[in-house]
């Protein structure tokens, strides 16, 4: 058995079916109906291609749960991870109706099924009309309670995933010097995500100069200039199917004595953000340890997004680190903690790192020096 193989059978066990099934039926369901996309390869380890014939897995809460896909694809089915986990895998042809095989076999008087909520609506409104009786709600409040706290083998992949980026990040000096654009950097570091152990990149952020006061800027073909601060926000998927999503600021020679301000503010409420994760402590209180940081500043006005995202198959999933949410966080909840500072038309500087609440504190799983780093110039 490879590692991969091994690690895809230590990630996906049939108790996620079991548990999935315990959630519907408590959300007052009589199924759950997934298509190709996380919420599939959580349930099942299978990375189903998203087309137009149906793949659907079919988790009842009364009989056992199947996956139909169609006839072509049963044998990647098969070679997946969903091929171990003792589920049949139905095969449909070309002139089957396979709207109509599911709702034939669901339990007799079904009234609520939930599809995940990035069903196609050509298939969801195909699923209404095989079930006209039976109403369709979302499943992801039921899938999300499940993803949002990862057991031991989830975390370990997020610390792989964790520690391939932070090795893309230790040759940004490779690549990042003045007179390339941020597009020819970016085309370096995409490369680099893939060398360093990810199946597929999945975004390069390039902010340089007043770029970087643009959170979500992605790249342009701006020329990098000495004294450029410049936000890198990278992230990739794992052949595990986890995500990594880092961000580190650098600047090119040495940069504004503003800037410098700035960063020293930013990492001051990085920090005490990521040592501040616990269980217990709410969403919205996190967020609030570094936001009160930054606020007391002065450069309250210039953090304008929330301090994180959960992670795990997904780059952006729950829970949440916002005001607002009252979630406790739990022993297994992973996400990140980015406080940012933005100057329009002048400069920004973001701090990311993916932690997880364990059962006595956090743990950091972005292992790179949160000092500003200066290249030369």
């Amino acid at each position: 058995m490879t590692h991969s193989e091994s690690s895809a059978a230590t990630l996906y066990t049939s108790e996620r079916l079991t548990k999935a099934r315990t959630e519907a039926a408590a959300a007052g369901v009589q199924a759950l109906l997934v298509s190709p996309g996380p919420d599939l390869r959580y349930l099942t380890g299978y990375q189903a291609l998203p087309l137009e014939r149906l793949t659907c897995l079919v988790v009842p809460v009364e009989g056992d749960p199947f996956l139909v896909v169609p006839r072509l694809e049963q044998p990647s089915a098969q070679a997946s991870p969903a091929g171990g986990l003792g589920i049949e895998i139905v095969g449909f042809d070309e002139t089957d109706d396979a709207y109509g095989l599911i709702a034939r076999r669901l339990p007799a008087g079904t009234a609520r099924f939930a599809v995940d909520d990035h069903m196609w609506a050509q298939k969801l409104l195909a699923f209404q009309a095989a079930l006209p009786r039976a109403e369709a709600v979302l499943a992801g409040d039921v899938l999300a309670e499940l993803r949002m706290r990862k057991t031991p083998a989830e975390v370990d992949a997020l610390r792989r995933a964790g520690g391939a980026i932070d090795r893309v990040h230790r040759r940004i000096g490779e690549w990042l010097r003045p007179g390339r654009t941020e597009r020819e950097v970016a085309k370096d570091i995409a490369d680099a995500i893939v060398e360093a152990g990810h199946a597929r990149m999945d975004f390069v952020i390039v902010g340089s100069g007043p770029n970087g006061a643009s959170p979500h800027h992605e790249v342009s073909d701006r020329v990098i200039r000495t004294g450029d601060p410049v936000v890198i926000d990278i992230g990739g998927t794992t052949a595990e199917g986890y995500c990594s999503d880092s961000t580190r600021t650098y600047a090119v020679g040495e940069p504004p004595a503003a800037f410098r301000e700035l960063y020293d503010v930013l990492l001051r409420a990085q920090t005490a953000q990521t040592e501040a994760v616990r269980p217990g402590i709410t969403a919205e209180e996190l967020d609030a340890v570094g936001r009160d940081i930054i606020t007391d500043a002065g450069y309250g006005d210039h953090f304008i997004h929330r301090t994180g995202h959960g992670i795990g198959l997904d780059t952006h999933e729950e829970p949440y680190i916002v005001a607002g949410s009252k979630r406790p966080l739990e022993p297994g909840m992973a996400f990140s903690v980015e406080p940012g500072i933005y100057l329009p038309d002048t400069f920004g500087a973001r701090i990311e790192d993916i932690a997880v609440c364990t059962e006595s504190g956090g743990e950091r799983l972005n292992l790179t020096g949160r000092d500003l780093v200066v290249l030369p110039g």
